[in-house]
């Protein structure tokens, strides 16, 4: 006769076990990222938040809550297709005191044509900080994903995500859509909506 050992068996974690462990993990995950954003100089304190509603069918609508969009989450670059020298470098220093991230301006391939207007190119993931630059230019932009291969003398804009091509309809001018000094933040708002 042989005998079998049996092995003994796990007990198998039930739904709500690994839901709480997934829960709990994705809380601390949220608290590492949102710390990480806060240590980096942005903001994540809510500006304002609206109470829960009820939508016909039942359900609810979690409370609205407005976040403060953080300009120092993106770093931008303006490169000068305007033709003319140090205007590039000018936008670059007004944006840093507003509180943007820009890195050292720099120019468009040499002979490549004078561009009349000003573009804000994005990479993906980055087409809210594109519209937010577009606003504090003065919103008379082009925006749009950025071309391959990027339009400046080094063909690489390092760790921005925003490219801002320089035309003579902005060049040595304040920025347009400035009003009073930089606070470093605009506000976005977003809600959820939950079945009931």
């Amino acid at each position: 006769m042989s005998q079998q050992r049996q092995r003994p068996t796990l007990p198998s974690p039930s739904t709500g076990t690994l839901g709480a462990v997934v829960a709990v993990v994705a809380l601390v995950l949220g608290f590492l990222i949102l710390r990480d954003v806060k240590n980096s100089g942005g903001t994540t304190a809510p500006v304002g938040t609206q109470p829960a509603a009820t939508t016909p069918d039942g359900g609810t609508v979690a409370p609205t809550t407005t976040m403060a969009f953080s300009i120092n989450g993106f770093k931008l670059q303006v490169a000068n297709a305007s033709g003319l020298a140090g205007s590039a470098g000018k936008m670059t220093t007004d944006l840093q005191g507003q509180g943007y991230w820009a890195q050292p301006a720099l120019n468009v391939p040499p002979g490549t044509a004078k561009r009349a207007k000003t573009a804000v190119y994005y990479l993906a993931g980055c087409e809210a900080a594109a519209e937010n630059v577009k606003g504090v230019l003065g919103g008379n932009v082009e925006v749009a994903v950025m071309p391959q291969p990027i339009p400046v003398e080094t063909g690489t804009i390092g760790e921005a995500c925003i490219l801002i091509l320089l035309g003579t309809d902005l060049a040595n001018k304040p920025l347009g859509g400035v009003v009073g000094s930089g606070s470093g933040q605009a506000a976005t708002t977003t809600s959820t909506t939950v079945a009931g």
